[in-house]
């Protein structure tokens, strides 16, 4: 049963948790390290429909716990009053507050039109997507012995920081001879060392290099002539982010906590393609309530990044089902 106000409205039951799931060991980056990936969830109850998302909010672009659940807060009376998803993307900005509603809205969406969301949206039937498995930084030789558990996944991710990344890809590749690879600096490379860097790479066998430079530096790509692909993370968050690395970036790095969910992440991958850019889907660390959404993306991209619940110790269950990279199609228990 719903339940409704006095104008006859079903009215929207908002819930809003912060929860904290402890990763497998570290997850280490050029900017720091992490122990546990600590997220909000939303339930948008409306009678027997219940829709859920998930987000992390990122120290890197102001956002702690306590401000994006303020966030969240602050839509209540809206969401009560009939908050579309479209009202949603005027309401709050790109970000991890209302990634968690935007996804929320479209599970509670597609469960009162007793249908899916990847139907909702019009786009074709979900199928097996290949995902990275994520090799955090850190020395050659740990990185390397993470990596050969690994050896017969088809693709990692190498997490970069500058000084002795060659020898770090070298030590990992001498371990996993057939696997693919991509590597990702996180804004922690010089000009000059991406210059140095990528003829090695190519010669190592990677196919992509993820946000070699800081954001906000991207002009010094201008002009660049390297033949493994760049791809922008940092510095592509929305839409709005396109004109200003148009001919800069090959690809760029759709992550739903930047984008503000799902709305805004279909409207970039389309608009992007259009522009010329090449997609990738990638992810913070979080459960398969957080990569559910993703995979619509994912399945729009060249590399797909979400392996968030592999790196976790636990994922919520039920979840994603994942076997050595391959992620099946998100059941409708999961989201969607």
């Amino acid at each position: 049963m719903r339940s409704s106000n006095e104008s006859g409205r079903s009215v929207i039951k908002l819930r809003i948790q912060q929860e904290d799931w402890p990763i497998d060991g570290a997850f280490i980056i050029a900017r720091g390290a992490e122990t546990i990936a600590k997220v909000v969830t939303v339930e948008l109850q409306d009678g027997d429909y219940c829709g859920r998302g998930e987000c992390e909010p990122q120290d890197h672009y102001g956002e702690s716990i306590e401000s994006v659940i303020q966030q969240i807060e602050d839509q209540r009376a809206a969401l009560e009053n009939g908050l579309t998803r479209a009202d949603l993307q005027e309401a709050l900005p790109a970000g991890a507050a209302r990634n968690a509603l935007d996804c929320a809205l479209w599970d509670l969406d597609a469960k009162r039109a007793g249908t899916t969301v990847w139907q909702l949206a019009g786009l074709d039937t979900p199928r097996t997507l290949t995902t990275v498995y994520t090799i955090s930084l850190d020395t050659p030789e740990k990185m390397a012995a993470q990596a050969s558990k690994y050896h017969d996944w088809p693709m990692l991710k190498l997490k970069l920081g500058g000084g002795i990344d060659i020898e770090r890809v070298r030590a990992v590749r001498a371990v996993t001879p057939g696997v693919r690879f991509i590597v990702d600096a996180n804004e922690s490379w010089s000009l000059d060392e991406l210059v140095e860097f990528a003829p090695i790479l190519e010669e190592l066998g990677v196919e992509l290099i993820e946000q070699p430079l800081p954001a906000g530096q991207d002009q010094q790509l201008t002009g660049l002539d390297i033949n493994i692909p760049i791809c922008a993370d940092e510095s592509c968050h929305s839409v709005a982010s396109l004109p200003e690395i148009k001919g800069l970036y090959e690809f760029v790095n759709i992550k739903l906590d930047k984008t503000g969910g799902l709305t805004e992440a279909l409207r970039l991958a389309n608009t992007a393609k259009s522009m010329g850019f090449r997609l990738m889907t990638g992810c913070m660390t979080g459960t398969s309530l957080a990569m559910a959404p993703a995979t619509l993306t994912g399945a729009m991209s060249e590399f797909v990044d979400l392996d968030g619940p592999l790196l976790l110790l636990k994922d919520r269950s039920p979840g994603i089902v994942y076997k050595k990279g391959l992620m099946q199609p998100v059941a409708p228990e999961v989201w969607g």
